[in-house]
């Protein structure tokens, strides 16, 4: 099992940027998949990036360029870093991890908005 513990949201002006983290409460090094999701009033879930144990990463067409996804195995963290956040980037992140099931954070809102 693990625990998932997500921070750093908070309210930006378009054109800014805002690094989520997520804080596991067990080493990190042995999850194969860790990702941040993110789910907008009135919308899907949506996968925003993941990252594999082994370093490779993916995202979602909305998140190339402009985000990066990271973990910090001497931390148990994983990170999304977000530039140039956009108002439709708006939405509730949360960060997940599987481990033989899937874990989820409670989520950290993201509110983009002159």
């Amino acid at each position: 099992q693990v625990q998932l513990v997500e921070s750093g949201g908070g309210l930006v002006q378009p054109g800014g940027s805002l690094r989520l983290s997520c804080a596991a409460s067990r080493s990190i090094a042995n999850i194969n998949t860790m990702a941040w999701y993110r789910q907008a009033p009135g919308k899907q879930r949506e996968l925003v990036a993941s990252i594999a144990s082994g370093g490779r990463t993916d995202y979602a067409e909305s998140a190339k360029g402009r985000f990066t996804i990271s973990r910090d195995t001497a931390k148990n963290t994983m990170l999304l870093q977000m530039n140039s956040l956009k108002p439709e980037d708006t939405a509730t992140y949360y960060c997940y991890a599987w481990l033989m099931s899937n874990y989820w954070g409670q989520g950290t809102q993201v509110t983009v908005s002159s």
